[in-house]
């Protein structure tokens, strides 16, 4: 999609709905933070597996000027632990149809939610309208209903479990016994309640207040507290830096690795066989970057040669991502994740707590062993880029360990191999984990023999798939315009004001 007419700004999403509510901020005069936020509200209503006033997640904001932070309110490990035969903890296997994947729910899975904190700071220093406003249309649609999508529909069959674990929860998402199916109205009168309330009466209603409370109440058996609460704090970190094709990039930081890994793709291309912009000169980057990774035993801290990142430990659960761009060059992208939530309906307020802790990897020792008081570390990678003078891009990417690659290959699509924005979003791609490569099908024969000669150990996808991620993207460039990309691949839109 792209447009060289006078606009407003973009915005892409992972849902219509989602994009539509930040769009309309900017057409009322709200600025890019204000549709951000606005466009999340929405997220936690008509992409519930996905984002929730119970999870977290990371915003890059970049200014006008040049100047970008990171805003970082993810979810943070409870600060005591219970003895372990008193916390509630539950396997369930999601069913990708392909593969099953095995999840842990319960109360003892919930970590410290950040979104709420979150999205109040970054309102407090980079938003103009009232929050009441940005929560109006999320209050909205969650009263009204709206439609299910067909991504929608087949996420809550892939968690099926844990939308049908508890009464409550199957009270709302399983009416007669059945998941909503794509094209049915959903309505979820108590999320529109507990954000008119957040909106309302502000951020203390969900971090000591009733809301506050209501969460607690869902997760007697965990191990959070009403002081987890009270000793969240939303981290201003310093974004990493990388450069590709005259664009500087601003990166999600440690203790986070999502940026940091995409910034070692961007390296690793220039240290192998080829500087060719082409899918294998990818793959291999990948593959370079995979296999450092796994040397430093996906430990942050040994990657970046720090110490002090060595106990944050890497979650890489499902996600969302929202990038919004203005005619200025103001730009927001930020991506969240409410784990698959904890199977517990929060009381009267139609949403679950996050069940981030149920990751394995987190507990080496046990699911019970996660580090006391620490902020979690993510493979999300919220990335803004610009050349410094006429363009600028924001973009991020859903898909657990693939959104590193999916990040990487959508900036080297638009600024090495100068693709449109919606190209570089749907084209082809690839991913490598352990010397395995997944690819799309979908980049013609000479690509595929290519690789295939690369990777003798791959995997063949002939359609594009939600493995791949789903990278939504909007470009700036006071040449040609504004362009955005919304990726099918997880129910991606794009909306040009």
């Amino acid at each position: 999609m792209t447009s060289k007419r006078h606009f407003k700004g973009a915005v892409a999403a992972g849902h219509r709905l989602t994009a539509e509510s930040a769009a309309n901020i900017l057409r009322e005069g709200g600025n890019v933070f204000d549709a951000a936020i606005a466009g999340l509200w929405t997220s936690c209503v008509v992409e519930p597996v996905l984002s929730s006033i119970g999870g977290g997640g990371f915003l890059m904001a970049r200014d006008a000027g040049g100047a970008a932070r990171l805003f970082d309110f993810f979810v943070q490990s409870p600060g005591h632990h219970r003895p372990g035969e008193d916390v509630e903890l539950a396997s369930v296997l999601a069913d990708f149809g392909t593969a099953t994947q095995e999840f842990h729910i319960g109360a003892g899975a919930s970590a410290t939610p950040g979104f709420v904190p979150g999205l109040f700071a970054v309102h407090a220093q980079l938003g103009r309208l009232p929050m009441t406003r940005l929560t109006e249309q999320a209050v909205e649609i969650a009263k009204n209903g709206f439609e299910i999508t067909p991504f929608q529909a087949f996420l809550l069959e892939v968690v099926a479990p844990i939308y049908q674990w508890s009464d409550p929860v199957r009270a709302l998402f399983s009416k007669d016994g059945a998941l909503p199916k794509a094209g049915s109205t959903f309505r979820n009168q108590d999320l529109g309640g507990a954000m008119e309330a957040i909106g309302r009466e502000g951020i203390r209603i969900a971090t000591e207040g009733e809301i506050a409370r209501a969460m607690l109440a869902s997760i007697e058996a965990g191990c959070l507290g009403m002081d987890d609460f009270a000793r969240y704090r939303v981290e201003d970190r310093e974004p990493a830096q990388a450069e590709l094709a005259g664009h500087k990039l601003h990166l999600n930081p440690p203790p986070s690795c999502g940026g940091t890994l995409v910034g070692d793709m961007i390296a690793q291309l220039g240290v192998g066989e080829t500087l060719d912009p082409d899918i294998v000169s990818y793959a291999k980057a990948i593959d370079a970057t995979d296999a450092r990774w796994r040397e430093a035993k996906c430990n942050i801290g040994a990657f970046v040669e720090d110490q002090q990142f060595a106990r944050h430990k890497t979650i890489t659960r499902g996600t969302t991502h929202i990038s919004v761009v203005d005619h200025a060059g103001n730009a927001a992208a930020v991506t969240v994740s409410n784990g698959e939530g904890n199977g517990h309906l929060v009381p009267g307020c139609g949403f679950m707590v996050n069940n981030m802790l149920g990751e394995e990897d987190l507990s080496p020792g046990g699911l019970h062993t996660w580090t006391e008081d620490t902020r979690m570390a993510s493979m999300m990678a919220p990335t803004i880029a610009s050349d410094g003078t006429r363009s600028v891009t924001a973009l991020g990417s859903g898909g657990s360990n693939r959104i590193r690659s999916a990040v990487f290959q959508v900036l080297c699509r638009l600024f090495r191999e100068g693709m449109p924005a919606e190209d570089a979003v749907t084209a082809s791609r690839v991913h490598v984990e352990h010397g395995h490569l997944d690819f799309e099908d979908t980049g013609g024969e000479e690509a595929k023999t290519k690789l295939q000669a690369a990777f003798p150990d791959h995997r063949l996808w002939a359609e594009p798939n939600l493995f791949f991620g789903g990278a939504h993207m909007v470009h700036l460039d006071r040449d040609s315009g504004l362009e955005a990309g919304g990726d099918p691949r997880r129910g991606g839109v794009a909306v040009i004001v």
